[in-house]
């Protein structure tokens, strides 16, 4: 093996640790006070009544999910980015289990795409945005 060789390996490992640190800063340091101020809360209360109207996307996670903190800035981008195209909307499963509950969660994060009140699409997991656009944007055009 030659010294160039070497040298791209080891540059390769340290930008992998970096960035690896880096995001578990990002994720160690989550609050949600930080998301977009686009994003809905909704509540067992409130979910029937908001979720009823139009296309509405529901990021089911709970605060101590990683992968749910993994997902936060992407639903806070698309948020901003959909705002008074679609609505993006949060629910706690843990403050709201009843809600929960009668649409089957069973693992978070899981996010659904409602039209009109009806779920249409359902994606659970870590999933990358284009993903969320993808299934935002067939909706969207179809009006």
């Amino acid at each position: 093996m030659t010294t160039a060789f070497y040298l791209i390996a080891a540059l390769l490992l340290g930008f992998f640790l970096y960035t690896a640190y880096r995001r578990y800063q990002q994720l160690k340091n989550y609050n949600p006070a930080d998301e977009s101020p686009n994003i809905l809360t909704l509540t067992d209360d409130n979910f029937d009544r908001l979720s009823a109207k139009g296309v509405v996307l529901v990021d089911f996670w709970a605060a101590w999910c990683m992968p749910c903190k993994m997902l936060a800035p992407t639903i806070s981008e698309l948020a901003d980015e959909y705002a008074g195209k679609a609505t993006i909307a949060k629910l706690d499963v843990d403050k709201n289990p009843k809600t929960a509950a009668n649409l089957g969660i069973r693992s978070i994060p899981t996010l659904i795409l409602f039209e009109n009140g009806q779920p249409l699409e359902r994606f659970v997991g870590v999933k990358p945005k284009n993903a969320f656009q993808k299934a935002l944007n067939s909706r969207l055009h179809k009006e």
